[in-house]
C-alpha cells in the first residue's frame, strides 16, 4: 500500500510571504526526493476558484462573517475532495496557502459564532487536519505595508481596520498556543532566507528524517 503524503498549511495575515514560502519549501522538498503539491485557497480546484473571485470581491461581506465562513466550507470541501485528498492517497505531500485556521482567524475575528466553525470543520475536514502548520506571523501594519502595489490592488480582506488585522493575528497565535503539536511560529520579520531556513528546520524537526538537508 502506497504510504500516505504530508499535508502541510500555511497561514498569517496579509504580507506575511506564505505563498512565497510556499513556493521555496517545495522546491526544498523535490530536492530531498518528494512528490508534492502546492495549493491554496480559498479555491484549489476549479469551482473551489470561481468562489475564491466571490469570496475575494466581498461578494459575501454584506451576509456576515458566518455566510462568509459557510462559503469558505463549501470551497474547502471541494478543494479537499477533488485536490487535496487524492493526492495524499498517491503519497504527494500537499502544501497549502491558508486552510483552516483562515476561516477562525478571519470570519472568527469578526465575529462567527465559535460552535459554528467547530461544526464546519468536522463536517468538512474531518480527519484530514494538517500534519504541520507553519504560521508565519508579521505585524499588521508592516504586512499591509508589503501588500501595496500590487497590480490587482487590496482585496475584501486587506481593505479591513487594522484593529481586524491584529485580531485574527491574535487569534492565529492563540492557535498555535493550542495546538503545538500541531503549530510552529515563524517570525517572518527577517530576510526571506533566514524564514526560509527557520521553515525548513521546522519541517525537517516535525516530518522528515535526521538525513534531510536543512541548507
Amino acid at each position: 500500500m502506497r504510504r500516505r503524503g504530508r499535508f502541510i498549511t500555511l497561514e498569517g495575515g496579509e504580507g506575511a510571504g506564505k505563498s512565497g514560502h510556499a513556493a521555496r519549501l517545495a522546491k526544498w522538498l523535490k530536492a530531498q526526493g518528494i512528490a508534492v503539491l502546492v495549493t491554496r485557497e480559498p479555491g484549489g480546484s476549479p469551482r473551489a476558484e470561481i468562489l475564491r473571485k466571490l469570496l475575494l470581491s466581498g461578494r459575501f461581506a454584506p451576509q456576515g462573517p458566518e455566510t462568509e465562513a459557510l462559503v469558505f466550507a463549501v470551497a474547502r470541501a471541494d478543494h479537499l475532495t477533488v485536490t487535496i485528498r487524492p493526492a495524499l492517497r498517491n503519497g504527494a505531500w500537499v502544501i497549502c496557502d491558508r486552510f483552516m485556521d483562515s476561516t477562525r482567524a478571519y470570519q472568527g475575528a469578526a465575529g462567527a459564532d465559535p460552535k459554528l466553525l467547530d461544526l464546519l470543520d468536522a463536517i468538512v475536514v474531518g480527519q484530514d487536519r494538517p500534519d504541520l502548520t507553519l504560521i508565519l506571523d508579521v505585524p499588521p501594519e508592516a504586512g499591509l505595508r508589503r501588500t501595496q502595489g500590487r497590480a490587482e490592488g487590496p482585496d475584501r480582506f486587506e481593505r479591513d481596520a487594522i484593529e481586524l488585522h491584529e485580531a485574527r493575528r491574535a487569534v492565529f497565535l492563540k492557535i498555535a498556543a493550542q495546538e503545538p503539536e500541531r503549530c510552529v511560529v515563524i517570525d517572518t520579520r527577517a530576510e526571506k532566507p533566514a524564514v526560509a531556513k527557520a521553515i525548513r528546520r521546522a519541517v525537517t524537526a516535525r516530518l522528515l528524517p535526521k538525513t534531510a538537508t536543512v541548507e
